[in-house]
């Protein structure tokens, strides 16, 4: 059995805005394509990707730490899909029934709406075609607090990696994909602290109008455009500093200093959207179950137009 890992940030401004420097896009670009023609090559029998949400998919009235999708569509936002996910569906049964004997409660869902969290690092790395490979995706709260620990996290990592292990098929080629943060700042709305409106999108905001849609990503956009022009009042800037600290302690596997971090923390350096680094803690701790690996990190971008400090890395068992 083979198994490959792969963590990236995502924006879905990619589409949307262009860095002032065209350096920092290509790079990223460049990045997700060699790394595309790599998954094209391991030709992988099984993704599990753990990717968080934005008020796409999951919400308030029943908010999990941890939700598996047993069948799952693309929610359509900023144009990734819609469709509908090639889920494995016995597979991903026999992933959460390993998972739960691990002794970490997840959700399951066989309506799972993945949004550009999941489906965008997809379409980078499978030529645009989201059903390409048999996928369980994994979510993981990221955006409404309160978040699960990050030592939980990292338990629901190493119980993934204890279900590849069981697979044990000559023949298994296996990707895991960890995506979101670094560090960056994006205009989700938070509980508490807005109209009562913005509240009920919050609780039960599926299936929006295409007029809502819009509306809501032009508001995204804006704070990438007002960001680069140096107006940090609508986002807690970038923190370059803070995120290569974090790809060492990936890179280091330095899963105490992972677990420390607490979800305060993680908002005051790395942003709201800092949270989703759960989703590379959690895909970093599934191989380590595995053994030693060495990662490899293809590019690491602060582009404030995307509002992303932009980190694509690799990693393979020693």
């Amino acid at each position: 059995m083979a198994v490959k890992l792969i963590c990236a940030s995502h924006s879905p401004l990619m589409e949307f805005a262009s860095p002032q420097d065209s350096a920092q896009e290509q790079k990223v670009r460049e990045a997700f394509k060699k790394l595309s023609a790599e998954v094209k090559a391991f030709d992988p029998t099984l993704i599990i990707t753990f990717g968080p949400d934005h008020f796409n998919g999951f919400f308030y009235d029943l908010m999990p730490s941890f939700c598996v999708g047993i069948r799952a569509t693309a929610a359509g936002d900023w144009d990734y899909g819609p469709g509908e996910l090639n889920v494995p569906e016995q597979t991903a049964l026999a992933m959460v029934r390993r998972v739960l004997d691990e002794g970490v409660d997840t959700a399951y869902s066989y309506r799972m709406q993945a949004d550009h969290g999941v489906t965008q690092p997809l379409h980078f790395l499978c030529d645009g075609q989201l059903d390409r490979y048999p996928t369980i995706p994994v979510f993981i709260n990221g955006a409404a607090a309160p978040m699960p620990t990050t030592k939980r996290t990292i338990a629901l990592g190493r119980a993934v990696g204890q279900f590849i292990k069981s697979l044990n098929l000559e023949n298994e080629r296996v990707l895991v994909l960890g995506t979101g943060g670094l560090s960056h700042d994006p205009p989700t709305p938070q509980m508490g602290s807005v109209p009562p409106e913005v509240e009920e999108f919050l609780i039960c905001g599926r299936n929006p109008t295409p007029e809502a849609r819009t509306a809501r990503q032009a508001k995204v956009i804006a704070v990438g455009q007002k960001l680069a022009a140096g107006d940090t009042s609508v986002s807690v800037p970038l923190n370059p500093e803070w995120d290569i600290a974090l790809l060492e302690k990936f890179k280091n596997a330095d899963f105490a200093a992972l677990e420390a971090m607490t979800e305060a923390e993680i908002r005051r350096d790395g942003g709201r959207g800092g949270q989703e680094v759960r989703a590379w803690m959690a895909a970093f701790a599934a191989l380590d179950e595995l053994g030693a690996y060495e990662m490899t990190t293809h590019c690491y971008e602060a582009i404030s137009e995307w509002i992303a400090g932009f980190g694509i890395v690799s990693a393979e068992l020693k």
